[in-house]
């Protein structure tokens, strides 16, 4: 396509070659390029999932709210917010925003009956619990060199930049799926919890990294064979989400620590002593500042009509 139209933006790039690495393949797991938070742990998902528990019963448990996630994944955390969820009395539909044939059968296997859709705009018309765990750290960034959109080009045999210098990073495509949220929670009800990698701040520098077999590579190398992210500018999408309320900022770490994965940590190595070493140690990934516990932050986005989630008050 470069050779014959000449460069593309870094948004195009970044959205062309993800869409092919989703589309063909399950990225997760030791086997797979990363692993997430839900696949380090079952409390990760439960605690999301009582988190959301919280929140409903708080608005008047109504009886035709639905689940929602977008880019569930392998549905790993789908299954344990559901099983929490269902223990709260929710009995609601389930419903993926999903585009990858790959993860849509992968998801199938651990939450039958979803349904699945191809976009935010497609979720039905009621109120939803929504959960976006590294869903926007992989939407397109364009990214700027003062005045000038940086492009990707073919010199020789290589894909190169075409301009380098201080970056600014910005995400149409994200300010997109945000601002349809907030629109479907300020029209129905609900709340979303979105929680990803990234920054509480608006600033400046380049994000865009790629991950291959656990390690970092060059990201414009194999194009559609590694994964493509760039880091989340919370404030951002804080402001783009104004149609509905939006609370603070946290680290994953309070989020997690303050909703009380330590407590069930406990109750888990109580019930199962041969893998208290293992809870353990997933705590400490998911909160340990040094792990993901800072890296990742949390932020979520509600109704006017519903209570802001535990934690953010």
């Amino acid at each position: 396509m470069i050779r014959a139209g000449g460069p593309i933006s870094v948004e195009r790039y970044m959205g062309l070659a993800n869409a092919h690495y989703y589309a063909t393949r399950d990225p997760l797991g030791v086997a797979g390029d990363f692993t997430t938070a839900p696949e380090v742990s079952q409390m990760f998902g439960e605690l999301v999932g009582a988190a959301l528990a919280d929140c409903w019963r708080r608005a008047g448990a109504p009886a035709d709210a639905a689940y929602a996630e977008l880019g569930p994944g392998r549905g790993t955390l789908a299954a344990d917010a559901l099983r929490v969820l269902g223990k709260a009395g929710f009995a609601g539909e389930v419903h993926l925003v999903e585009t990858s044939p790959p993860l849509r059968a992968e998801q199938a296997k651990r939450v039958p009956g979803a349904r699945w859709h191809d976009s935010v705009e497609e979720l039905p018309p009621r109120p939803v619990l929504l959960v976006a765990n590294e869903f926007f750290d992989a939407l397109p960034v364009r990214q700027w060199v003062g005045g000038e959109e940086r492009r990707v080009a073919v010199a020789g045999d290589a894909l190169v930049f075409t301009v380098d210098g201080p970056i600014r990073e910005d995400s149409p495509a994200r300010e997109e799926a945000v601002r349809a949220v907030a629109r479907h929670l300020a029209e129905h009800g609900g709340v979303a919890l979105v929680i990803d990698y990234g920054h509480a701040r608006s600033g400046q520098g380049d994000t865009l990294q790629a991950v291959r077999g656990h390690a970092f590579a060059d990201v414009l190398a194999d194009p559609g064979e590694q994964d493509l992210t760039a880091h989340v500018d919370f404030e951002a999408l804080g402001r783009t989400a104004s149609a509905a309320k939006v609370t603070r900022v946290v680290s994953q770490g309070e989020w997690l620590e303050r909703l009380g994965i330590a407590a069930r940590a406990e109750s888990l190595a109580e019930v199962h002593p041969e893998r208290a070493d293992e809870f353990a140690a997933a705590r400490k990934r998911l909160c340990d500042p040094d792990e993901m516990g800072a890296l990742f932050k949390v932020m979520a986005i509600h109704s006017r009509s519903w209570p802001s989630p535990a934690v953010f008050e």
